[in-house]
C-alpha cells in the first residue's frame, strides 16, 4: 500500500525517467549503464487507485519513455465479471493499459490465497493476454531441504492446467518469504536463488519439457537492493528482480534498472 498518494506516484514515475544520456565517450562508465536501462523491461505495479491516472500520465507528460515502462496491477481477480463486489477483474486491468499482474504474493497468501487460487487468476490473465508474474517461495529452510518439496508442491498445483503453449508467457519470481522485510532472518544470498532457479526449471521440466522450461523468465525478489542487485543478476540464475522497498526510491530504483 506505497506510496500514500497519486502525487507521490507520479513524482515517483517521473523521476524514473532518465536524463538524456551522455555520449560514451563523456560518460564514465562508457555509456554501459544507459545501454543496460534502454535493453531493461520495466513494469511498475502500483496500487489499483493509481493505474488509470498513471496510464494517462505515463501517455501524455513522458511519452518519448513511456514504451520503457510497462504497468502492472498488484492483484486480479479470476472472474471476468459479476456479483464480486471489491475485486478487479481482468478485461477492467487491460482496459486502461495494464500488461502485467502480480499473482500469489507471499503477501496475498498470508491472506488465504491458495494454490487453487493463483492458477485460476493466471488462466484469467491469460484469457485476457495479460502477463501473469506468478510469485513461489518458501517461509523457512531447513537442513534436510523439504523446502523443495514445499516448492516442487506449488508449482504442480499451480501449473497442473496450464497449457504447454502458454509458458512463455508467464513470468515466475521466487521469493524466499524467510529473507523479506522486517522478520526477515537473513538476506538470501546468490547462491541459493541460483539452486532454486534450477531447481524451479527442472520441475517445469519434468511438467512440460525442458526446452519449454527453459523459455520462462525467472525474477529473484527477496529484499533486493542496490548491493545486491548486480551479484543475483549476475549469480543467481535469474532474468530480472521483483523490487521491493527500494521501488519507492527513484534514486536507488534507477540504479538497480542500470545494473547489469
Amino acid at each position: 500500500m506505497n506510496p500514500a498518494s497519486l502525487d507521490e506516484a507520479k513524482r515517483l514515475m517521473r523521476n524514473f525517467q532518465f536524463p538524456r544520456p551522455l555520449s560514451p565517450e563523456r560518460s564514465s562508465d562508457g555509456g554501459r549503464a544507459i545501454s543496460n536501462f534502454q535493453k531493461a523491461q520495466i513494469v511498475i505495479c502500483p496500487p489499483f487507485v493509481y493505474l488509470s491516472a498513471l496510464a494517462d500520465y505515463r501517455s501524455t507528460r513522458i511519452k518519448n519513455r513511456s514504451t520503457l515502462i510497462k504497468l502492472g496491477a498488484q492483484d486480479v481477480f479470476y472472474e471476468s465479471e459479476g456479483s464480486y463486489t471489491g475485486e478487479i477483474s481482468p478485461p477492467m486491468l487491460r482496459d486502461i493499459g495494464v500488461k502485467y499482474v502480480i499473482i500469489g504474493h507471499s503477501e496475498r497468501r498470508a491472506l488465504g490465497e491458495t494454490n487453487e487460487i493463483v492458477a485460476k487468476k493466471i488462466g484469467a490473465c491469460l484469457k485476457y493476454l495479460l502477463t501473469p508474474i506468478v510469485c513461489i517461495g518458501e517461509s523457512s529452510r531447513d537442513e534436510s531441504g523439504n523446502y523443495f518439496s514445499f516448492i516442487r508442491t506449488q508449482i504442480e498445483e499451480i501449473f497442473k492446467n496450464i497449457p504447454r503453449s502458454a509458458l512463455n508467457k508467464i513470468v515466475i519470481a521466487y521469493e524466499p518469504i524467510w529473507a523479506i522485510g522486517k522478520k526477515a532472518i537473513r538476506e538470501a544470498t546468490p547462491a541459493e536463488s541460483e539452486e532454486m532457479a534450477i531447481f524451479i526449471r527442472k520441475v517445469l521440466s519434468n511438467i512440460y519439457d525442458q526446452v519449454n522450461a527453459s523459455q520462462v523468465i525467472l525474477l529473484y525478489g527477496g529484499s533486493v537492493n542496490i548491493k545486491n542487485a548486480r551479484e543475483f543478476l549476475k549469480s543467481g540464475g535469474v532474468d530480472g528482480l521483483l523490487v521491493g522497498r527500494d521501488s519507492l526510491d527513484a534514486k536507488k530504483f534507477t540504479e538497480i534498472v542500470k545494473t547489469r
